[in-house]
């Protein structure tokens, strides 16, 4: 696809697949068996325990149904200790799945580590397929069977790296897959769910302290003391709230190829399993470049945003200006998500929480009628038309609205829009119709000129 090649929103608009996730330690085969379950060779496979370090998922199919496989990487148990490692890859599990497959090394057997991720994934409640890799030939078959004691039911036996068995995993796999994908937001499941997210020692921890009454989570001044996400269920403002306080995203520089990947790893999963986050600053501090990662993480995940400015007790007079420049320029990209100050040590504001998070998904679930979309559309289309490109003014014939959580716009025309009115036209979006605390998709779709003289 070339840069100025029309964007084609059918795909990312189609209905939902489920998704595999595929767990397990380093170095047991992971991405060797995703290429096999692939087809194609797209996982980089080295035989180097930890070569996959991020989520990366694609598109496979079996037997006419698709679905998506994500190879979350293994983990290193010595890098910030078991239960971070294992609190990371179940996180993925819970949060993106609808079905585990969970990949052991046959020739090595069931480990500890295999032990304590078998407890978080029972504990999670998805359907797991226990796959028994590397059994390449019938004298190791019975090494597999040793893999009944982890209590998944029967090992699948596999050969990732010449195929063995590859047709009754995914036989497995697609039976333990729903026809389609859980739906992640029921309304009807319970509280709306909340990440609290930021850097470490902004007062995460402090904050949903005081939002609970009790000392729920442990608070240190030593940044990073949240290991693993804790759940609390909170009324803020006369509802009810799921909160999960999430380990921050920095560690210490030296084990940033350990913890800090587990900490991003809990912090994506927060917002995976979320509807809403609110991103805590240190309103005392400059914004930092990690406070605006975290945010970019939250947009890029579809979330609803609220931002909260913390330790406002600390913010004095001289501070003030000089915040409000830093705002005006560092989340001038976010300039659509409700602002809260608070102190979590006096408890200032905190009641401000719950109308802005009630604000940020109702925009976050605003949908417009297609015919008023239509009306605004072509109102605003002949006061400012599209710029002229290669000698052509594209025309936007109509619209529509894919989707909610986040709300998802399609614009049908006859030639490519810039980036400049695509955000033109969200901007307006805002200005007319509100959509606080809710990033927003816009795509364009090409309507395919018919050739002349044609049937």
């Amino acid at each position: 696809m070339t840069p100025d090649e029309p964007v084609d929103p059918t795909a990312e608009n189609a209905a939902p697949q489920p998704v595999l996730a595929v767990v397990g330690r380093p170095n047991v085969g992971k991405s060797t068996l995703v290429n096999r379950i692939l087809g194609r060779r797209e996982a980089v496979v080295e035989d180097v325990p930890g070569v996959t370090r991020d989520r990366v998922t694609y598109d496979a199919q079996w037997r006419g149904r698709t679905f998506t496989v994500v190879d979350t990487g293994g983990w290193d148990p010595d890098a910030d200790g078991l239960a971070a490692a294992v609190s990371a890859q179940a996180e993925i599990a819970v949060a993106a799945a609808d079905a585990v497959l969970f990949v052991v090394d046959t020739t090595v057997g069931a480990t500890d580590t295999d032990e304590a991720v078998v407890k978080v994934l029972r504990r999670a409640k998805k359907p797991v397929i226990l796959a028994a890799n590397k059994v390449d030939d019938e004298r190791t078959e019975s090494d597999a069977a040793m893999l009944w004691s982890l209590g998944l039911g029967e090992p699948i036996v596999v050969s990732a790296l010449h195929g063995r068995g590859s047709g009754d995993l995914l036989d497995a796999i697609l039976e333990a897959l729903p026809e389609t994908p859980a739906e992640r937001f029921d309304e009807e499941a319970g509280p709306r769910r909340v990440a609290l997210l930021g850097r470490p020692n902004v007062g995460k921890s402090s904050l949903l302290n005081r939002l609970v009454g009790e000392e729920r989570v442990l608070v240190d001044s030593v940044a990073g003391t949240t290991r693993d996400p804790v759940d609390s269920m909170v009324e803020v403002g006369g509802e009810i709230w799921r909160f999960v306080d999430t380990a921050g995203l920095r560690r210490r520089v030296a084990h940033a190829s350990g913890a800090e990947y587990y900490s991003s790893l809990r912090t994506q999963a927060a917002l995976d399993a979320a509807e809403v986050a609110i991103v805590l600053l240190d309103a005392s501090q400059v914004i930092s470049e990690q406070d605006q990662r975290v945010i970019a993480m939250t947009v890029e995940a579809g979330r609803a945003l609220v931002i909260a400015f913390n330790k406002w007790d600390l913010v004095d007079e001289d501070r003030r200006p000089q915040l409000a420049k830093e705002i005006e320029r560092e989340l001038a990209r976010v300039h659509w998500a409700p602002r809260v100050n608070v102190s979590a040590l006096t408890g200032r504001s905190v009641d401000k929480l719950a109308p802005a998070l009630r604000t940020a998904l109702a925009g976050w679930e605003t949908r417009i009628p297609t015919a008023k979309l239509n009306s605004w559309l072509s109102d605003l289309v002949a006061q400012t038309p599209p710029p002229v490109r290669s000698g052509k003014q594209p025309k936007v014939l109509f619209a529509t609205q894919a989707g909610v959580r986040p709300p998802r716009f399609v614009l049908f025309t006859s030639g490519f829009l810039e980036a400049g009115y695509r955000r033109f036209i969200e901007r307006r979006l805002r200005e007319d119709f509100g959509f606080a605390g809710t990033p927003i998709e816009v795509s364009v779709r090409v309507r395919e000129k018919r050739g002349k003289g044609g049937n």
